[in-house]
C-alpha cells in the first residue's frame, strides 16, 4: 500500500488592509488549511474567504489558535493559566466554525500557532488544556500535533484523534522541537532542500535535527508556513517530490490516521 500524507499550510494570516501571504496559490497545492481566528491574525472576512475557497477546492479547514498578540504574530510566549487557555482556545474554534457554516462545511482540525505550539509541545498541562477545549466543542476535531511531543501524549490521552505533524520548512533540536527562530538558518527558505528533507522524513519515518541526530517518527502531516514569502514554491516542490516518491497527498479528513 503507498504511504499517505497530508500537506498542510496556516493561512488566513491577513489583517484588515494587512496582507500576508498567497493563500490563493496554496490551495491549489495543499490538501489542509489551518486558518488563523483573529487573535494572532485573521479577522472575519478574511476567515470566511478562506473557507469558501477551501470547499471549493476540496481542502479541509481547521482551527489555527494562537496568543492574543496581534503585534507579535502569536510569536511571542505568554503565560497564563491553562482555564484560561482552554478558554481561549474554545473561543477561537467557535468562531471558525461560525465561519463555516456560512459555507456548509465543518471545522475538522486544529493546530496551535506559533509560540502556543511551541509551549504546548513543551508542556503536557499546556497540551491538555487545548486537548479539552477541542474534546468540549468538538471530540471529532483531530489534534495535529508535533511528532513525539506532548501534544501527541495529550491527544492519546484524550482519546482524541492524532496526526502526528512534521515542518517542511524548519529546523529541529536534538529533542525533537522545532529550533528557535532566534537562531539564525531555523527558516528554511530553498525548495529543492526543503522538498529532499520532506521526502526522507515521511519514506524514512525519521527527522534529522540540526546537530544530523536521527529521530524515529511517524508522520501524518505536512506544514508548510504560509506567512513565508516563499511559501507557494516551497510547498510546490514538495508536493512535486512526495508524489514523485509514490507517496499520496490528501486532505485530513481522507487519511487513515490511528
Amino acid at each position: 500500500m503507498a504511504k499517505q500524507v497530508n500537506l498542510n499550510a496556516d493561512m488566513g494570516e491577513c489583517f484588515g488592509a494587512y496582507k500576508i501571504g498567497n493563500d490563493e496559490a496554496l490551495l491549489d497545492i495543499i490538501g489542509s488549511a489551518s486558518i488563523a481566528c483573529g487573535f494572532h491574525a485573521g479577522d472575519p472576512n478574511t476567515m470566511h474567504n478562506i473557507v469558501v475557497r477551501a470547499k471549493e477546492k476540496g481542502v479541509s479547514i481547521g482551527v489555527h489558535p494562537g496568543f492574543n498578540d496581534l503585534w507579535g504574530f502569536g510569536r511571542r510566549r505568554i503565560d497564563m493559566s491553562n482555564r484560561d487557555l482552554e478558554y481561549m482556545i474554545a473561543y477561537q474554534i467557535g468562531a471558525l466554525q461560525g465561519m463555516a457554516a456560512y459555507a456548509g462545511t465543518k471545522v475538522t482540525h486544529l493546530k496551535p500557532h506559533g509560540a502556543l505550539n511551541n509551549m504546548a509541545a513543551e508542556d503536557i498541562e499546556i497540551a491538555l488544556a487545548v486537548g479539552r477545549a477541542m474534546k468540549t466543542v468538538d471530540r471529532s476535531i483531530i489534534y495535529v500535533a508535533l511528532a513525539g511531543s506532548e501534544m501527541e501524549a495529550a491527544a492519546v490521552k484524550l482519546e482524541l484523534p492524532l496526526a502526528r505533524e512534521g515542518f517542511c520548512d524548519r529546523l529541529y533540536d536534538d529533542d525533537g522541537n522545532l529550533t528557535s527562530r532566534k537562531i539564525q538558518g531555523a527558516v528554511l527558505h530553498d525548495p529543492e532542500e526543503i522538498k529532499n528533507r520532506v521526502v526522507h522524513m515521511v519514506l524514512h519515518e525519521e527527522i534529522v535535527s540540526r546537530n544530523g541526530k536521527h529521530l524515529p517518527r511517524k508522520i501524518d502531516s505536512l506544514c508548510v508556513h504560509g506567512d513565508e514569502p516563499t511559501a507557494v514554491v516551497a510547498a510546490r516542490a514538495v508536493r512535486q517530490g512526495l508524489v514523485a516518491a509514490g507517496v499520496q497527498v490528501l486532505p485530513l479528513t481522507e487519511m487513515k490516521l490511528g
